[in-house]
This record gives structure tokens, sequence and C-alpha cells, in this order.
């Protein structure tokens, strides 16, 4: 079964299904108002290779993500650029989704919209009003979060150290630092919805309280997003199902942080690096085999040496599946029990996957496995060479990354010089040989010696 790491208890502990061979995973999705950026590509390859691992597994994954459609954030850009709101919302969901299917990310099973689900929030916040957890102001509804007993059990800090570092807000209506918005009340040239407790439009944390239990229902049994929705964004989120008596999720998860030169990757800190830009820039699997090479739960580093690095890695990954006629650009989910994996490499992979999604630990496993392959060729032992690159393909078709195994031509160029380095090898002049190979890896090729003989690979 797999352990993974729980936000709310700080543990690892088994990921529980509600129904046995089922699981239900709801994942924030975007505010659509801009480019999705480098952290945004971090946490959607984290949460689909969960996604994939489940399924390959054998498990039926129910996976929602939403899609935030009304903001603060579209509602300054449709003013700045004389559009509707609905416009850019529209714009950048698209290009949301685009970088997405670039990426090699399953799409959602539901992909809900907020203003979708406005009449829903209405409801929860006049419940919470009619209870006394929430009260109104002259700029809308407010959450009391001192009524709620476990309020910051995400946050993993003492309520005090919450309010020291909560943001200073001017509005003297507020009974606590802490208090969040539920509703905003109706402001000229804003989108509006009628409501009880006045016109308005829905404070960002309410959205998907409502989305989640509408489509998951409740006790749903994972809740994910990156680092920086921990708290207060997910903490507000559980505190309100919570001050409405619903049981929310079940465990929650958090990935980390990207970082680019040392510091954590945000728009405030202006190192703000587009998603868009890098996929149009670099192999777009570079990216996956970056954050698989790093634990989930840890920093990655996203700079240009590091995806340059992968995209080695992808050339040296890319050559065994010529070598042995294997491979696919864009797999689709794999389920393990359909395929023949090498006994030991699949225990060790599972192993390594069910310890809070190690991926590290299992990609290393698959990679000394792409050695063993080429090595059990080269001594003759085709079986085994074919049954462990065959293994390569399937495993890291579990984790999203497919290998390409398309021919590649060799210009006429090169292939002199590697048919030159033969010769010099067969004369026994390694130093003109290590020239040679030299002289070929800076015209972009992996080179390789299979049976005496130069192979040129990308």
């Amino acid at each position: 079964m797999l352990n993974l790491h729980d936000t709310a208890t700080g543990t690892v502990r088994p990921l529980l299904q509600r129904q046995a061979g089922k699981v239900s995973i709801y994942a924030c999705g975007p505010t659509v108002y801009d480019l999705p950026h480098l952290g945004h590509g971090r946490y959607v390859l984290v949460w689909d290779v969960l996604r994939r691992y489940l399924v390959a597994q054998g498990l039926e994954v129910t996976f929602v993500s939403n899609i935030t459609d009304i903001d603060d954030n579209i509602i300054t850009r449709a003013a700045e650029e004389g559009r509707s709101e609905a416009e850019v919302a529209a714009e950048y969901e698209r290009r949301w989704f685009e970088a997405l299917e670039l990426l090699g990310v399953e799409r959602p099973d539901g992909v809900p919209h907020a203003t979708e689900y406005v009449e829903t929030m209405v409801a929860l916040i006049g419940r919470l009003i009619d209870d006394d957890v929430a009260y109104t102001t002259s700029d809308g509804v407010y959450l009391d979060t001192s009524k709620v007993a476990d309020y910051g059990l995400l946050a993993g800090q003492p309520l005090e150290s919450l309010r020291a570092g909560a943001r200073v807000d001017e509005h003297a209506e507020k009974r606590s630092a802490l208090d969040f918005a539920l509703w905003k009340a109706a402001k000229p040239g804003e989108p509006t919805w009628p409501a009880p407790f006045g016109e308005g439009r829905p404070g960002w944390h309410t959205e998907c309280v409502v989305m989640a239990l509408d489509l998951l229902g409740e006790g749903f049994d994972l809740h994910v997003g990156g680092q920086d929705l921990r708290f207060p964004h997910h903490e507000n989120e559980r505190a309100q199902a919570v001050a409405d008596g619903r049981v929310f999720a079940a465990h929650w998860g958090h990935s980390g942080w990207v970082m680019v030169g040392g510091e954590k990757m945000s728009k405030s800190l202006k190192n703000f690096t587009s998603l868009t830009d890098l996929l149009a820039q670099s192999d777009a699997r570079a990216y996956r085999l970056l954050c698989l090479q790093a634990h989930y739960r840890a920093p990655v580093e996203v700079t240009p040496p590091t995806i340059a690095q992968a995209e080695a890695t992808l050339r040296r990954l890319d050559n065994l599946a010529r070598r042995f006629e294997v491979g696919a650009i864009a797999p689709t989910p794999v389920v393990l029990a359909d395929h023949n994996v090498e006994p030991e490499l699949l225990a060790n992979f599972t192993a390594a996957m069910d310890d809070d999604l190690d991926t590290p630990r299992a990609f290393a496993l698959v990679m000394d496995a792409v050695s063993a392959a080429n090595s059990a060729a080269d001594r003759g032992d085709l079986d085994r060479a074919h049954l462990l690159a065959q293994s390569v393909v399937v495993l890291f078709g579990t984790l999203g990354l497919g290998l390409d195994g398309a021919t590649v031509e060799v210009d006429a160029t090169s292939a002199a010089l590697a048919a030159e380095r033969d010769a010099a090898r067969l004369e026994r002049d390694w130093a003109r040989a290590d020239a040679l190979r030299a002289e070929l890896e800076a015209r972009g090729w992996i080179v390789e010696d299979r049976d005496g003989v130069t192979t040129l690979g990308r």
C-alpha cells in the first residue's frame, strides 16, 4: 500500500481509501489570469505521477482540479486590457491546458469552474452566518476563525505565531487578523451575484470547499496542491467545512518549492519564469524528468544547466529505446499487471514508490536497469537485455515519461568522424579516438561503443 506524507498529521501514513479499489483526489487548480509558471508545472507533474502510479496499481482514480475564473487578478487584468473577465479567464484557461498537454499531464476527470458554483457558495455562507461562525461587515462576510476549534492544523504552527505573521489589514470591522473573506461586497465595475447578505462575489477560499464536496463527496481521500497553498488557502478551505459540520479531506498532500538561483520562485520575488517559455525552449519531457529526480516534498532547482542535464539523460534513454526498438513518445497510463517487468526491479521500484512516492530512488533503479540492459546486450544475453529494456519503458511509462525510439539520421560529416574513430581504435590510437569522441559530442551526439563500433544517438 502507498504510504504518503499527510500534512494534517505531519506523518507518513497509508493513503486509505474511502471505498476499496477507488481513490478520490482533489487538486487546487489555477487562477486563470496569466501564463502558468514553473511552480504550477511542478505541482501538476507531482500529482500526475501519483495519479498514474495509483492507476498502475490497478486502482480506479477520480481526479478533480478546479479553475478559478473570478478573482481580483482576473478583474484587474480585464480592466487593464479593456476586456471582459470571461474573455481573460477563457484565454488563460486555454493556455493552461496547452501547457499541461505538452507536459504529458492527464486531463482531470472533473474541471469545475468557480462561477458555476456561486449559488452553492452563497448557501454555504448563509449557513455559516446562521450558525454564528461567520459575520457580516461593510465590505462582505468573514469567517470567525476563533470558532473553529482546530484552526491552523495544516499550518503546523501555534495560532499566536500565525497571528503575528498575518497580513496587515486596515479593515477595522474584522474581529481577528486571521479571519478571512467568504464574500466580497459589490464594487462598481466588478462582476457581482445576488445573495441574502448583499450583492457581491465569493472569496477565493470558499470556492474549492463546495466544488470538492459536490464532486467527490464528504471524506474524500486526498486533497493536494503546492506548498504555497498549505496556509492559508487549504487551511481556510478546511475550516469552512469543519464549521459547516462536514467531513472534508481525509489526507492532505503538498509538493515542494521550485528554486531559481537558490531562491523560492514567486512573482513577488520577480523571478517568475513562464512554463510556456520553458516548454518552447526545451524537450517538454525534461521538466518531468527533473521533477522525478527530486523528492516531491523537497525543493527542485530549475536552471538552464539542470534542464540541459535532464535533456542529456533523455538522449541516453531514447538511445536505449532505439537500440531495442521499444518506447513511446506519449505514454498512456500504464497498468503494471498488463506487462512483463523484471521481477526484482518491479519489487524494488514498487517499494520505493510506496515509500512516500520516492521517485528519486525509483528513478535511480530504472536508470540502473538501463545500464544493465546495455551490458547484457553487449555480452550477448539478448533475452535479459530485451526484458530489462522493456521493463524500463513500462516503469518510466508508469511515471509518465515516454521514450522516443524513432530512428536518428546521422549526417555525412558525423558518420565520417565515427568511422575515423573506429579506425583509430583499431590502431590503438587512443588519443585520436578520444579527440574524435569529443568532437562528436560537441556536435550534440551521444557516443557509445557497441561491439567495437561507434554508435551515435541523440
